[in-house]
């Protein structure tokens, strides 16, 4: 389990990792330049980058900012400093939000606007609209608004991470005298974000009007007597990483509950104010969060896109959306009711979203009526609030089954949903734990145990899911990740030995199949990298490919720059962040890597070696990152079937490498270009996955 080794290279080739993510929310932004996006995808893309930014700031800003101010030293490959990476990110993060509203304004509005679609501002109310909305100010918003003057007794309020206000500036005095000068209004979390007037008050399909201009234009109704100067929207992002001391505390359960009410207090690391802010109440609004100008975001819209999210789903426009399609299933669960009956044919390989889910829900549903099933096993990172999968474990324990769930409680922004499935299990006698102090359990595994009769009479098999992502239907409608359904026993041999890991106490045994973070995932990946680097030495045929979201693990990057140098063709299908410089003479220049950013987020980690000529394929939970190598738990499975190792090759990277519509190569200096084709028919993965796999 040793940490990667000092850099074997310059700081000069790796890439922050800081800036790769940003580099990654301008690819996902010219997904909402693309006029070939259908509309209301485009905003959804634009919505997308917003939310990926207040993430980014909540943890990664947030996480660097605590180095400056513990002026800490930590050496990062890149060799930028902590205080250095904050500069280059506030100018580039301060341009990419200027792009992003100035698309909103100048096109997606207006086009929006065009086929019906219409964001209504203050100035274009008609009367009755006017009246409309009046009504509904009194009604629903007035009564659960309160509105506080700031003087030596309201001091500035404790504001929620993320929550919409409004600093109001007033003159006169109120009722008791006084002059007060500023106000805070919050906008109630019950309250609508987006609220659309009735289709008989409008000269079109769909009108919306903001919360905002709704509290904009009434707000006067909160301070009779007194004059409102300006009210201005503004937001605050906070922290939001946990501070759990695993090793100290004896109740982790309780001391992330603890925890959690804090996340919405943490430190400010970001101010957006819209830009009819004045200049003084922005300087106000700074000092009270402890800001510099740095840290400000003056936008030309409102201060959170995210909010409109929900108007692709509200305008039911289908030829303003992404053509629908039917997800596959594979003909093996055709052939027969039972699904057990299906994965005990032969092993079964789901390609979702192109393929659907439902196999292994009804894995789940048929394991729980079935009396011969006797114990089910699972991890958990995330499900989702509402998951049919953990109500179909709740019958499976409450059926008698032994059922054991390891929920990983520290599952970023999940750890609310994870507490609540972990108490509902308990309650009706499932074993729940909580993996391994130290260590986030990020494997995707489940296993079955069952009991049937053979030739030599009764005995038990075990029925395996291992998969690339999480066990959460609806992100599997919208992630690209690999499923493998298998009753093989030397992998049910290997995934019962990891979950007795989890659950119990002793060392670790040698696994047949599967490679294991934090113990031989990390000392394989370069050893079967290494290979290929002999190989090529030897001159003999070496190929690299590679599939992940995200590639940063420095001993990795220093082993494929060897492969490159030994003369082996790397080709890194990489979504997110790259620290890796690619095509440098004399280091790089045989690895190629790109970037695909598409309808649906491309989330499958495939690992392809040329291996003398086996071939060998596996599907992983793990990134090449440091923390999935060696602080989380984490599983690498072979493909064994020779037909769905081909289908692996081809569907999950050979398409991905011929793409020249979604596709971005990136250069040398990080920087990304679209690949497009020279000639010929341009190519999407994405939509010939889409045809493959179809029913």
């Amino acid at each position: 389990m040793a940490r990667h080794k000092e850099t074997s290279y310059p700081v000069a080739n790796y890439l922050n990792r800081e800036l790769g993510v940003l580099a990654f929310n301008r690819r996902v932004l010219a997904q909402a330049k693309d006029a070939a996006t259908p509309l209301l995808e485009r905003l959804r893309f634009l919505c997308i980058v917003s939310s990926n930014l207040d993430e980014f700031f909540e943890v990664r800003v947030a996480g660097l900012k605590e180095q400056v101010k513990l002026n800490s030293v930590i050496s990062t490959p890149d060799g930028l400093s902590a205080r250095s990476a904050l500069e280059h990110i506030s100018r580039e993060a301060h341009a990419m939000v200027e792009e992003q509203y100035a698309l909103f304004n100048h096109e997606i509005l207006p086009r929006l606007a065009t086929r019906g679609i219409v964001f209504l501002r203050r100035g274009v109310w008609s009367e009755a609209q006017f009246e409309w909305v009046r009504d509904y100010f009194f009604r629903e918003v007035m009564p659960v608004l309160t509105p506080i003057g700031l003087d030596p007794s309201h001091p500035f309020p404790r504001l929620l991470n993320k929550s919409l206000n409004f600093a109001v500036e007033l003159e006169g005095k109120d009722a008791f005298g006084r002059s007060i000068g500023k106000a805070i209004v919050q906008a109630p979390r019950v309250l609508p974000r987006v609220i659309r007037l009735p289709k008989e008050l409008c000269e079109c399909e769909y009108a919306f009007v903001l919360f905002s201009s709704v509290l904009h234009e009434f707000v006067g109704e909160l301070f009779a007597g007194m004059n409102v100067l300006g009210c201005h929207q503004f937001r605050v992002t906070r922290n939001s990483d946990l501070f759990v001391d695993e090793e100290e505390v004896k109740d982790l359960r309780a001391s992330i509950q603890g925890e959690l009410p804090q996340r919405h207090f943490g430190d400010a690391v970001r101010l957006e104010v819209t830009d009819n802010c004045s200049p003084g109440m922005a300087e106000f609004l700074l000092g009270q969060f402890g800001l510099g100008r740095e840290d400000l975001y003056v936008v030309a819209g409102p201060v959170n896109l995210v909010r409109l999210m929900q108007i692709p789903d509200q305008a039911q426009r289908a030829d303003l959306r992404f053509a629908p399609f039917i997800s596959g299933a594979p003909k093996a669960f055709k052939k027969t009711r039972s699904i057990f009956d299906s994965i005990r044919a032969g092993d079964i390989l789901l390609h979702h979203p192109y393929q659907s889910f439902a196999p292994v829900i009804e894995l789940f549903d048929q394991a729980a009526a079935d009396p011969r099933v006797v114990a089910i096993k699972m991890t958990v990172y995330r499900t989702g609030t509402d998951s049919v999968l953990m109500q179909s474990l709740l019958r499976a324990a409450q059926n008698g089954k032994e059922v054991t769930v390891v929920v990983e409680l520290m599952a970023r922004f999940d750890e609310e949903a994870n507490i609540g499935w972990a108490t509902k299990l308990e309650h009706v006698g499932a074993h729940v734990v909580y993996g391994v102090v130290g260590y986030k359990t990020h494997s995707k595994m489940l296993m079955i145990v069952r009991r049937e009769e053979g030739r030599s009479g009764s005995c038990l098999r075990r029925y395996v899911h291992l998969g690339t992502g999480n066990y959460h239907p609806k992100t599997a409608r919208l992630y690209s990740d690999f499923g493998l359904l298998t009753c093989n026993e030397e992998i049910g041999d290997d995934v019962n030995e990891v979950f007795k890991q989890l659950t119990g106490l002793g060392l670790a045994k040698p696994l047949k199949h599967l490679w294991q973070a934090p113990f031989t995932l990390h000392a394989n990946m370069l050893a079967a990298i290494r290979a290929e680097a002999d190989a090529a030495r030897a001159g003999k045929r070496a190929r690299i490919i590679a599939k992940m979201n995200s590639l940063l693990e420095p001993g990795i990057i220093d082993a494929l720059y060897d492969a490159s140098r030994a003369g082996v063709r790397v080709d890194l299908i990489v979504r997110g962040v790259c620290a890796l410089r690619p095509g440098i003479k004399g280091l790089s220049e045989n690895i190629r890597v790109r970037s695909i950013v598409g309808r649906f987020l491309e989330h499958h980690r495939v690992f392809y070696f040329h291996a003398g000529g086996a071939e060998k394929v596996l599907l992983s939970s793990a990134d090449w990152m440091e923390r999935n190598f060696f602080r989380r738990i984490e599983l690498a499975f072979p493909l064994l079937d020779k037909k769905l190792k081909r289908r692996v090759i081809n569907e999950g990277l050979r398409i991905c490498l011929a793409d020249n519509r979604q596709a971005w190569e990136m250069d040398a200096a990080g920087g990304y270009r679209p690949r497009r084709a020279a000639r010929g028919k341009p190519r999407c993965a994405q939509e010939e996955l889409i045809e493959l796999l179809k029913p």
